[in-house]
């Protein structure tokens, strides 16, 4: 499990968006609890630091070079989208303040999923902040209980949970969290987690306004039953809904928990390099979403095929 999980976050920026999705295909790495191994040896680009930035308007990156973190800063205070691994903390805490932003001005903690590398730093960014942590409804059980009531991974020898965090907000699809002059929309796009969110808002830059969309994951892990989990039974027809919501979403800007979804270390050097509107990228959200699709579907229908037919 450790070499597959490592091997297959391996990113690097000469890989296209399709590579991308074509590697991960059914062995996405985003696992809700990771081998000790894997733990003292993590795959390097969810630790190398990249050098905080601004995407557009009051929206920044200050993740790593694929486990994505975002801040969303207001007058009221600031809002944080994933916490990503035990170790992340720090190197989160460091990315906002080179930006000029205080620490404890985080008042607000989401994530995408529940999920190790997107939310096991979270106990530990509660504790430094102070800040409410708000979490989809079906994801609540595994952010509580430090992943060991996720369906697929729970309850599997040998594998570490992440430390537990209370939540302070259960939230809803559709649930609006707002601080300041800034409101993001949680939609429940399900599958890859019970809870899986999708992030969406609207920020303006230069007078222009976009239309953000940040996905949580649509991805099938090589673990997963689609076709008769008895800890998740309509894990098929959540993706099949996630695909519907994601395929309803206007996009300007598209990004996502892991920077290798849209490309981040390619646009990143383009946004260097001058262009302000690197990230802008309606077309590639598409794309993504429709290979995302026809992967879904691809895995579903060979593992139905793999299903033995009931006797007459």
């Amino acid at each position: 499990m450790t070499t597959r999980l490592e091997s297959s976050r391996s990113l690097s920026p000469q890989l296209t968006r399709r590579s991308v999705l074509v590697s991960l295909g059914i062995v996405a790495a985003e696992a809700s609890a990771l081998s000790t191994a894997l733990l003292a040896a993590p795959n390097p680009d969810w630790t190398t630091v990249v050098p905080p930035f601004r995407i557009a308007g009051n929206l920044y990156y200050v993740g790593s070079r694929d486990l994505a973190s975002y801040l969303i800063t207001t007058p009221q205070g600031h809002i944080l989208i994933n916490s990503n691994l035990v170790t992340s903390p720090r190197q989160i805490r460091a990315g906002v303040e080179k930006l000029g932003f205080h620490w404890r001005e985080v008042k607000i903690l989401l994530i995408s999923h529940a999920h190790y590398d997107h939310c096991a730093g979270s106990a530990q960014i509660k504790h430094e902040t102070g800040a409410q942590y708000m979490v989809m409804d079906a994801d609540v059980p595994d952010v509580e209980s430090g992943g060991r009531k996720n369906f697929a991974f729970g309850r599997q020898e040998g594998l570490l949970p992440y430390p537990t965090a209370k939540v302070d907000r259960i939230l809803h699809d559709g649930d609006k969290v707002q601080l300041g002059d800034t409101t993001l929309i949680a939609h429940k796009t399900a599958g890859h987690t019970k809870g899986c969110t999708t992030w969406t808002m609207t920020l303006t830059d230069k007078g222009q306004h976009f239309n953000v969309v940040i996905i949580g994951s649509p991805n099938v892990l090589s673990s997963y039953n689609l076709i008769d989990d008895p800890k998740y039974p309509h894990m098929a027809a959540d993706f099949e809904q996630q695909f519907r919501t994601l395929k309803a979403l206007p996009c300007d800007i598209f990004l996502g928990s892991h920077g290798g979804y849209y490309d981040m270390l390619a646009k990143y050097q383009r946004l260097k390099a001058g262009d302000t509107h690197a990230f802008v990228d309606p077309a590639g959200y598409q794309t993504f979403v429709s290979d995302a699709e026809q992967t879904f579907h691809a895995n579903l229908a060979k593992q139905q095929s793999r299903k033995p037919a009931h006797p007459v």
